[in-house]
């Protein structure tokens, strides 16, 4: 019998760093600069990255994750974010990726994550492994700003605006973005490193943009609200035709988010604005004149992976009350699978095992299309993805995993 060629390991140090990303660079078929490296090894974690090493090629595949939490319904829970996921294409159609897969998700789970999460460059690829679309994004491109204009401007006394470069401003960054952030399903922790990351504006990465810049709302209490953007000079014959690129966008109160969209569609000389993280509730599109002239784009975000189906569900809130019982499978996690009653309402949830009969029947994939409240649990058993077995709880069940607030992300990791 021939050996194995492949062994499966989990790394020990970040010397292994530059061999991961080779390794992503053959999967993706794109080289990374230096710059782009270096930038993600300010939160590479090591003992979070399971390689396959081949006898001959060394690391041929390489799935790792980030120790983060999650803003989820009424609450914050620890989440794995994969991340870095590839192998190279003269070693595919082996099972290298389900083996890399399934030892991750056993190790979320014994972690004691509830859930795992991540960006699909295919989502094909991670369906397979349970993962169920959970939240969308919308990019914005006001092809030209002349067209369409704010509807109401901010109450002069509200505050006032403020420039300022991000890393000059980076403490009430910090501080108002977790502020806003307990209530923004989808939106991720930031740690020191993750702040490091995110402000990262290296001069060979621009690609003929402006250094980044603030811009700060600040209301009779302090920072209510930021914008990071930046912007491009360019002219044809016409005259001007620059654009400003909005990064992200936090507001704490509709004052400040006013204020800041109505300086972004303002500026001198520029004729675009673009926003490729916009959530699918974006204000901006009730706060135009012409809401068509924003010629948005919907793009899929986060893909989440239910790991443990009781800690999951119990760790929620729920919009409405539900009582029901779930009949779930996973061909990956067995704990998983059978019949889960789940009890709930927008103070707290319990999910416990029973021998009682279902009332809904699903795939471990469609609990993490749900999970954050983006995915219409009725908008499955449409399409045949969830299936009633007790007349009338898809309405009420649908009603009761939906939020007040669409899930959405600012960051790609």
């Amino acid at each position: 019998m021939t050996a194995d060629p492949y062994r499966l390991r989990t790394l020990e140090s970040i010397d292994d760093f530059p061999r991961v990303f080779d390794v992503l660079a053959a999967a993706f078929g794109e080289d990374f600069p230096d710059e782009e490296i270096e930038k993600d090894r300010l939160v590479f974690e090591p003992t979070r990255a399971h390689v396959i090493d081949h006898d001959d090629d060394g690391i041929v595949a390489h799935a790792g994750a980030y120790t983060r939490e999650v803003t989820v319904p009424g609450a914050a829970i620890p989440a794995a974010h994969v991340t870095l996921v590839g192998v190279r294409p003269t070693h595919r159609r082996r099972g290298l990726l389900t083996r890399l897969m399934m030892r991750q998700l056993r190790e979320v789970r014994e972690r004691g994550e509830p859930v795992a999460m991540l960006w699909a460059s295919e989502g094909r690829i991670y369906q397979r492994f349970g993962y169920g679309l959970a939240a969308l994004r919308h990019i914005i491109l006001a092809a030209d700003k002349r067209e369409v204009r704010l509807t109401r401007s901010a109450a002069p006394e509200a505050g006032r605006l403020r420039d300022t470069s991000p890393g000059q401003a980076r403490k009430e960054l910090e501080q108002l973005y977790e502020r806003v952030r307990a209530e923004r399903p989808g939106w991720s922790s930031r740690s020191e490193n993750w702040w490091n990351w995110r402000l990262l504006d290296a001069p060979t990465r621009r690609q003929g943009y402006t250094e980044r810049r603030a811009l700060l709302f600040e209301g009779s209490e302090g920072l209510d609200g930021y914008a990071l953007w930046r912007r491009k000079g360019d002219w044809d014959e016409t005259g001007p035709k620059g654009e400003v690129n909005v990064v992200e966008v936090v507001a704490g109160t509709p004052e400040a988010y006013v204020a800041l969209w109505d300086f972004l569609f303002s500026v001198d000389l520029a004729r675009t604005v673009r926003y490729t993280f916009a959530a699918t509730d974006e204000p901006l599109r009730y706060l135009v004149n012409e809401p068509r002239a924003l010629g948005d784009k919907v793009a899929d975000s986060l893909w989440v992976r239910v790991v443990d189906v009781p800690a999951a569900l119990s760790a929620r809130r729920y919009a409405a009350p539900v009582d029901v019982v779930l009949e779930v499978s996973d061909g990956l996690i067995p704990e998983n699978a059978g019949r889960w009653r789940l009890t709930g309402d927008a103070s707290g949830a319990f999910c416990t095992a029973t021998t009682d009969p279902a009332d809904l029947a699903c795939d471990i994939a469609d609990l993490g299309a749900v999970y954050l409240g983006g995915t219409a649990l009725g908008a499955l058993a449409a399409a045949g993805r969830v299936r009633e077995l007790r007349p009338g709880v898809v309405a009420t069940a649908s009603a009761a995993f939906g939020w007040h607030r669409q899930p959405s992300t600012l960051d790609i990791f």
